[in-house]
Protein backbone atom coordinates (compact mmCIF):
# COMPACT_ATOMS: atom_id res chain seq x y z
CA UNK A 1 0.00 0.00 0.00
CA UNK A 2 1.42 3.26 -0.91
CA UNK A 3 1.25 6.44 1.37
CA UNK A 4 -0.72 9.35 0.83
CA UNK A 5 1.45 12.18 -0.68
CA UNK A 6 -1.18 14.42 -2.12
CA UNK A 7 -1.37 16.91 0.75
CA UNK A 8 -4.23 18.94 -0.05
CA UNK A 9 -6.20 15.53 -0.08
CA UNK A 10 -5.04 15.06 3.25
CA UNK A 11 -6.28 18.16 4.49
CA UNK A 12 -9.73 17.77 2.65
CA UNK A 13 -9.85 14.11 4.61
CA UNK A 14 -9.10 15.52 8.08
CA UNK A 15 -11.38 18.58 7.71
CA UNK A 16 -14.38 16.03 6.91
CA UNK A 17 -13.38 13.81 9.57
CA UNK A 18 -13.39 16.61 12.13
CA UNK A 19 -17.01 17.74 10.45
CA UNK A 20 -18.13 14.15 11.18
CA UNK A 21 -16.99 13.58 14.52
CA UNK A 22 -18.50 17.00 15.72
CA UNK A 23 -21.41 15.73 14.32
CA UNK A 24 -21.31 12.72 15.80
CA UNK A 25 -21.03 14.29 19.12
CA UNK A 26 -23.82 16.55 19.10
CA UNK A 27 -25.80 13.64 17.78
CA UNK A 28 -24.93 10.96 20.91
CA UNK A 29 -24.62 13.93 23.23
CA UNK A 30 -27.77 16.00 21.89
CA UNK A 31 -26.16 19.01 21.61
CA UNK A 32 -28.70 21.75 20.34
CA UNK A 33 -27.46 24.09 17.54
CA UNK A 34 -29.21 27.39 16.94
CA UNK A 35 -28.35 29.51 13.48
CA UNK A 36 -29.81 33.27 13.95
CA UNK A 37 -32.44 31.88 16.71
CA UNK A 38 -33.50 28.81 14.39
CA UNK A 39 -32.87 25.32 16.11
CA UNK A 40 -31.87 23.38 13.23
CA UNK A 41 -33.15 19.75 13.75
CA UNK A 42 -31.12 16.41 15.19
CA UNK A 43 -31.94 15.12 11.63
CA UNK A 44 -29.75 17.63 9.94
CA UNK A 45 -26.67 16.24 11.34
CA UNK A 46 -27.60 12.73 10.64
CA UNK A 47 -27.23 13.96 6.94
CA UNK A 48 -24.35 15.54 7.62
CA UNK A 49 -22.60 13.06 9.35
CA UNK A 50 -23.01 10.43 6.91
CA UNK A 51 -22.54 12.90 4.27
CA UNK A 52 -19.04 13.87 5.35
CA UNK A 53 -18.04 10.37 6.61
CA UNK A 54 -18.64 9.35 3.36
CA UNK A 55 -16.58 11.74 1.71
CA UNK A 56 -13.37 11.66 3.95
CA UNK A 57 -13.41 7.90 4.18
CA UNK A 58 -13.99 7.87 0.08
CA UNK A 59 -11.03 10.45 -0.20
CA UNK A 60 -8.99 8.25 2.13
CA UNK A 61 -9.59 4.64 -0.19
CA UNK A 62 -9.26 6.28 -3.21
CA UNK A 63 -5.90 7.94 -2.56
CA UNK A 64 -4.41 5.23 -0.58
Amino acid sequence: MQAMNKPFTIAAVIIFAIVAVVHLLRFVLGWNANIAGTEIPMWVSVAALVIAGGLAIGLWRENT
